[in-house]
């Protein structure tokens, strides 16, 4: 959408989408795209609220002097330096050389080492009061969401949120701009893909934020990704309270690496015990398939999770590696555990469980099984096992639960 879409009176978002990129941070798979939120408010003084990316700014400055007929940009807000919504920042100065560029203590020598701006900053604390006329904004700060220098906009007249990357999603606007315009549904694994991805490994900031946010009057939700809440507000943030508090759901997440198949055979076997046991929502991902992103989203669903891996090169499959690097950084907490390896001349992957169960602390419900080869009927015994023990722990801890 090339236009401006009037949100209030004299508010616009000013965003782009992008179903070009496939990789967001050159990393999250992004099938659906994404959009590049920005926001622009017209009063006494003029206001540009976040950027967009830079490879989408055609026509971006444009734009927003179009809208304005002459008048100058007064300030632009900084509500998060990441370069997906600052990347414009240089353009705009450019343009209007003059603009005040608000941030707070934090935003500024991120500011200087990405963009060499170091003039016209107004820093801005928490509680702080802009006054531009109708509208007045509230700074508050919301650190390592997911950064340090992470704050929001509350403007105070209409009750909207500027929420920055808080309650974003993945996933480009299709045409409407709203959550009462957009199928919430198709979105769904879009929203909390990418909280569990992006915001999902700063569980207690989040729960400080909310608790911060939940004293204001919001009536909208502007993010710098996905859609505008308007009618689903309650709805988003209770999500992130749930997700921030790391309460999961009855369900296991079998994560596997194999070869030749052999390991397959065990991740099948496990699950197909687990159905046994009237475990329902089974997930089974192969790691060589299927991204990280998808399978940490499911582990952010779900209480009990399966790995295992075949022996490479005396250590772990590097697919399996990356999703235990990946859980580890995130540190997600209050899960159940079990591992299952295999190995052929060597073993290496049942170690590496093992330091990853050290490293995440979750609650191992039954001892690693490791395999030689194809397995054998004690091997899946042994998987049976590992099936049970989740089961019957998760059963214990969801006795109501499907």
């Amino acid at each position: 959408m090339k236009q401006a879409v009037k949100i209030k009176e004299n508010i616009y978002w000013i965003g782009v989408n992008d179903r070009r990129t496939h990789l967001f941070e050159n990393y999250w798979p992004l099938p659906k795209g994404v959009a590049y939120n920005s926001y622009l408010i017209v009063d006494e003084k003029v206001v540009v609220v976040d950027t967009i990316e830079r490879g989408k700014m055609d026509n971006y400055v444009e734009r927003i002097a179009s809208l304005l007929n002459g008048r100058a940009v007064d300030y632009v807000i900084i509500n998060h330096m990441e370069p997906d919504h600052s990347g414009a920042l240089k353009s705009l100065v450019h343009r209007y050389p003059g603009v005040t560029i608000i941030g707070n203590a934090k935003t500024f020598p991120i500011l200087r080492n990405f963009y060499d701006i170091n003039d016209h900053l107004m820093e801005v604390k928490e509680g702080t009061t802009l006054d531009i006329g109708q509208h007045k904004l509230v700074f508050h700060m919301a650190p390592m969401l997911h950064w340090p220098e992470t704050m929001v906009t509350f403007e105070a007249t209409e009750g909207i949120l500027f929420s920055g990357d808080i309650f974003g999603a993945f996933g480009a606007l299709d045409g409407g701009i709203f959550d009462d315009e957009v199928d919430l549904d198709y979105l769904e694994e879009e929203v909390s893909r990418y909280y569990s991805n992006i915001v999902g490994k700063y569980g207690q900031p989040a729960q400080i934020a909310l608790k911060k946010l939940g004293q204001l009057p919001i009536r909208m939700i502007c993010a710098t990704h996905g859609p505008i809440r308007r009618s689903s507000i309650d709805d988003i943030i209770a999500k992130y309270d749930t997700w921030s508090k790391y309460e999961t759901r009855k369900g296991v997440v079998i994560a596997f690496s194999s070869m030749y198949g052999n390991t397959e055979l065990a991740a099948d076997a496990i699950a197909r015990a687990l159905a046994e046991k009237g475990i329902r929502k089974i997930r089974v991902h192969d790691t060589s398939k299927t991204h990280p992103s998808y399978i940490i989203n499911d582990i952010f669903r779900f209480k009990g999770v399966i790995l295992g891996s075949c022996a490479y090169n005396s250590g772990i499959f590097p697919t399996m590696e990356t999703l235990l690097f990946e859980l580890e950084q995130a540190a997600v907490k209050n899960h159940l555990l079990a591992c299952f390896g295999g190995k052929s001349w060597s073993g290496g992957a049942i170690q590496r469980f093992d330091r990853f169960a050290e490293n995440i602390k979750w609650e191992i419900v039954h001892p690693s099984h490791e395999m030689w080869g194809a397995p054998k009927e004690e091997d899946y015994e042994a998987c049976r096992k590992i099936a049970h023990a989740m089961a019957d722990k998760l059963n214990a801890l969801y006795p109501d639960a499907p």
